[in-house]
């Protein structure tokens, strides 16, 4: 099975949940950015990239607002499920922004970055990437890749919202990138069952196709009902 949740931002307990206990091999645990267990190259986060590699299930993640895209892009670029990955281990991916995936027969639209409220605090390359901020070439090969699926795919899995899920949930509401305009054309041009995202730090279903995830772990089948 394929499972989604949110902004892990390193934090190896959230491996020890009950609900990530159940996953078994074969399946697909999907992180909506801000995974985080790339960031300092230290002994201990090399030791626990290693406990990952050992999980019996697949760990991808798209990445977020705090990731350290100078460590990330070290990985060598491999194909995986039909799209093209940085391969941290052998099941532990990140998902390329704008690629599409076919897991267990349904496919995934995958897009990361956003924008860190706090980057006037941090210094670049010490805390803070402007690679976190999507390009509009990244935007237009996305674009593309879903232009050549006939603009329909299943589930698309981020970290930003749209724009306008941005007003509803009242998070970052005066931040507008290029890419939340993206994912309102998105909105109005594509055919998919359900997105779901990161960010927000909270668990909602927004209806009628929105799922904020931040600590939940999530079936992509997962009915509106079962979001708390």
């Amino acid at each position: 099975m394929v499972y989604v949740t949110g902004d892990m931002h390193g934090e190896w307990d959230r491996f020890r949940a009950k609900e990530l206990r159940r996953l078994r091999e074969g399946d697909t645990l999907l992180i909506c950015g801000d995974f985080g267990f790339l960031w300092d190259n230290s002994r201990r986060e090399r030791a626990v990239l290693k406990r990952m590699a050992s999980l019996p299930y697949t760990v991808a993640f798209v990445d977020g607002c705090h990731e350290n895209f100078d460590l990330l892009l070290r990985y060598p670029v491999k194909p995986w499920c039909g799209g093209s990955v940085h391969r941290i281990a052998p099941n532990v991916v990140h998902l390329m922004r704008g690629q599409i995936y076919t897991i267990e027969n349904h496919t995934y639209f995958a897009f990361g970055g956003g924008h860190s409220e706090d980057a006037e605090f941090r210094r670049e390359s010490h805390g803070w990437w402007k690679q976190e901020h999507p390009t509009q070439a990244e935007i237009r090969d996305a674009a593309e890749n879903l232009a050549e699926y006939d603009n329909k795919v299943d589930y698309i899995i981020t970290h930003e919202p749209p724009a306008s899920l941005k007003d509803c949930l009242r998070v970052d509401a005066a931040e507008r990138l290029e890419v939340n305009a993206f994912f309102e054309d998105i909105i109005r041009h594509c055919i998919y069952r359900k997105w779901f995202f990161g960010k927000c730090h909270l668990n909602k279903y927004i209806p009628v196709k929105f799922y904020a995830v931040f600590d939940a772990v999530l079936p992509v089948t997962v009915k509106h009902t079962d979001v708390r």
